[in-house]
C-alpha cells in the first residue's frame, strides 16, 4: 500500500503563491501516476493536475499557466507550485497515487485558503 501525506497548505492573499508537497510512503508497483485533486465546499472533488512516472503532465483548464506539478522520484515526493492564486482556488487539496487515470490511494488533504 501507499500512503500519501500532504503539506504546505495555508492562507494566502489573492495573487500570492503556495507550494504543496506530498510524500508517498510504502510501495505498490502498480502505481505509476501521482495527482493533486481539490474539493471546495459544496462542490465535487476535481482533478487539478496529474504527473506520470515519465513526467507527462495533465492540468485542469482552470489552473493552466498558474500551477505546475513536478515530482522527485528519489524522494517519493510530488509538488504542486501554485502561483497567481485566486479566491476560487480555495479548497482542500488532496494528493493521490494512481494507476494511470484511476486514483487508488488518497491523502487526508491540506487546506488552501485564498483571501480576496
Amino acid at each position: 500500500q501507499v500512503q500519501p501525506v500532504e503539506s504546505g497548505g495555508g492562507l494566502v492573499q489573492a495573487g500570492g503563491s503556495l507550494r504543496l508537497s506530498c510524500v508517498a510512503s510504502g510501495s505498490d508497483f502498480s502505481i505509476n501516476t501521482m495527482g493533486w485533486y481539490r474539493q471546495a465546499p459544496r462542490k465535487q472533488r476535481e482533478l487539478v493536475a496529474r504527473i506520470t512516472s515519465s513526467g507527462s503532465t495533465i492540468y485542469a483548464d482552470s489552473v493552466k499557466g498558474r500551477f505546475t506539478i513536478s515530482r522527485d522520484n528519489a524522494k517519493n515526493t510530488v509538488y504542486l507550485q501554485m502561483n497567481s492564486l485566486k479566491p476560487e482556488d480555495t479548497a482542500v487539496y488532496y494528493c493521490n497515487a494512481a494507476r494511470g487515470p484511476i486514483p487508488i490511494y488518497w491523502g487526508r488533504g491540506t487546506q488552501v485558503t485564498v483571501s480576496s
